[in-house]
Parts: structure tokens; C-alpha cells; sequence
């Protein structure tokens, strides 16, 4: 009994020695995580030092956590707090990916003012799974590099080339993530992009076509971006002049149409997103150089 054994702790004692209410000591001690060390003739539970130190461990583990059999197997040697540990890490990385998830899909809603069905279709598209996106990416790039000019090594190089979220991806790559699966699903997005490698992929053993170099060579949207930056205006003479030097006696109506098909398509927003996507560098957005070509290259062919 209590007063045969001085170091004996009542319930309400205990709860006074850990901070604990006595509801809470009264329930993990029903539930056998905190014995009683003994009793009283009146049955009144009593406890000891042992207990204080006990009900510290529960403490922390459910405070990290763990539910009431998980602390239950670390209290009867049953499982290493390191054991339940580790996989609580990853339940709790799982939990955090889908927060961060959670957050940028709101977070592109507050900032598009998205409806409640557009809410809805980016939530579905942020949380596909891997094997989803790819079947996304894949769909899309069957519809707009496959059998290109019979260009198999186009194909092949694109097939390869891997568009997905990592495993523990940033709010910006799931808000750029999603803005990119809509885009590629568009089918209107589809055919401009298809139209638009059509006029500047090279078929097997001719020429490249003379409107390629606009997409893949980052040179000449530099020396527009010098040139804009030093005030020229496309219609100046100055602008004639950067033509000439970028197209020599090329077909320049080529190039115009070739131009205006990627400005169409819009090619540099793709361009952009991927690389957000999958994490890159990217450079900078050259749509306003790329408008200010189109323009040079118009007005040169009306003069």
C-alpha cells in the first residue's frame, strides 16, 4: 500500500510529476503501455519511478507519431525504436510529397483563379501516377515525332527522352508538371507542334529545311536579343542588316513560315516547362525575340 512504500506514486501524483493529464496516464495504462506498479487495498493503482520513466518513452513515441501497437511492440522488445523509426521516415515522406503536392496544385489555383472543375482536373493530373505520366508523354510524342519524314533517328532520340516529375519533385516542378500535361493533351497543341517540326526537320539525305536553324540554334535568337536591347525596331534598317546576316540568300519566306509556326505552336512555352519539369537550367523565354524576327522578316518581304 501507499504508505508501506514511500516512493509509491498515485495516479494524480504522476500526473502532477510528467505534466500529463490523468485521463491520458489512465487510458495508456488500461491499454497496458503504463502498468500500474501496484495497488492499493482499495485497488487505487500506484506507481514508481520506473513508471515516470515509462511514460517519458510513451510520451515521445507518440508525440513522433507512433500509434498505440507500434509502441506497444518497442515497449515489449518486440521492435527497435530504430526499426519503427524507419518506417515512420517513410510514411512521413510519403505525407510530405502529398502536401507538397496539395500545396502547389493550390497554389496554381489561387494563382490562375481556377473554376472548381479546372481545381479538380489539375489535382488529377498532379497526383497520376509514374506510369500515367509516361503514358501521358508517350501518347504525345507517338502523335508528334512519330514516322516524322521517315526520320527514325528523330524518333528515337525523343522516344528516349524523359519528361517526369522526380520522386520527391518541388512545388514549381508540380505546378510546371501540370501546366504541361494540359498543354500536351490539347490536340490543337498536337497539330501546331507536328506542323511546325514538319517545316523544320530535315528528311533523310536532304538539306535542312531554312527555317530549322530558328529552333535549333540558340545563336540567332542571342544576336536579336542584342540587337532589340541596343533599340532597333524591326522595320529600321539595322534589322535588315542582322537579316542578312543570320539568313545570307537563304529563302527567307521559308523561314517566316517556319517562324510563325513555332510562335504558333508555342514552342518556347513547351521548351520552358520541360526544363522546369524535369529540374534544368533553362534559358531565358525568347518569345519576344522571337515576335520581333517575325516582324523584321515580314516587313523585309514587303519591301
Amino acid at each position: 500500500m501507499e504508505d508501506e512504500r514511500p516512493d509509491a506514486l498515485t495516479i494524480g501524483r504522476l500526473a502532477h510529476r510528467t505534466g500529463l493529464p490523468v485521463r491520458t496516464l489512465r487510458f495508456w495504462s488500461d491499454e497496458g503501455l503504463v502498468p500500474p506498479a501496484a495497488r492499493t487495498v482499495g485497488g487505487y493503482r500506484l506507481y514508481d519511478g520506473e513508471s515516470v520513466a515509462r511514460v517519458e518513452l510513451v510520451r515521445t513515441l507518440r508525440e513522433l507519431g507512433l500509434g498505440l501497437d507500434e509502441v506497444r511492440r518497442v515497449l515489449s522488445g518486440r521492435s527497435t525504436v530504430a526499426e519503427v523509426a524507419e518506417v515512420h521516415v517513410a510514411a512521413l515522406d510519403a505525407q510530405i510529397r502529398s502536401l507538397e503536392v496539395s500545396r502547389a496544385v493550390l497554389a496554381t489555383v489561387s494563382k490562375r483563379g481556377s473554376t472548381a472543375e479546372e481545381t479538380a482536373l489539375m489535382n488529377r493530373l498532379a497526383r497520376l501516377s509514374a506510369a500515367e505520366r509516361k503514358q501521358i508523354i508517350d501518347e504525345f510524342k507517338v502523335e508528334v515525332f512519330g514516322g516524322l519524314h521517315g526520320d527514325s533517328r528523330l524518333y528515337d532520340r525523343m522516344s528516349t527522352f524523359s519528361i517526369d516529375l522526380p520522386d520527391d519533385p518541388t512545388p514549381e516542378q508540380v505546378d510546371a508538371w501540370i501546366e504541361l500535361a494540359e498543354l500536351v493533351r490539347d490536340p490543337g497543341f498536337r497539330t501546331r507542334m507536328r506542323t511546325m517540326l514538319e517545316l523544320s526537320t530535315p528528311s533523310p539525305g536532304n538539306a535542312r529545311p531554312p527555317g530549322a536553324s530558328i529552333w535549333w540554334a540558340r545563336h540567332i535568337v542571342q544576336r536579336v536579343a542584342e540587337v532589340r536591347a541596343g533599340g532597333v525596331a524591326p522595320e529600321e534598317p539595322a534589322a535588315a542588316d542582322l537579316l542578312s546576316e543570320l539568313f545570307a540568300d537563304t529563302d527567307r519566306a521559308a523561314v517566316l513560315v517556319c517562324l510563325e509556326a513555332g510562335i504558333e505552336a508555342g514552342a518556347e512555352r513547351y521548351r520552358g516547362l520541360v526544363a522546369r519539369v524535369r529540374g534544368q537550367y533553362a534559358s531565358p523565354d525568347a518569345s519576344g525575340e522571337l515576335d520581333w524576327l517575325a516582324r523584321a522578316l515580314r516587313f523585309a518581304g514587303r519591301a
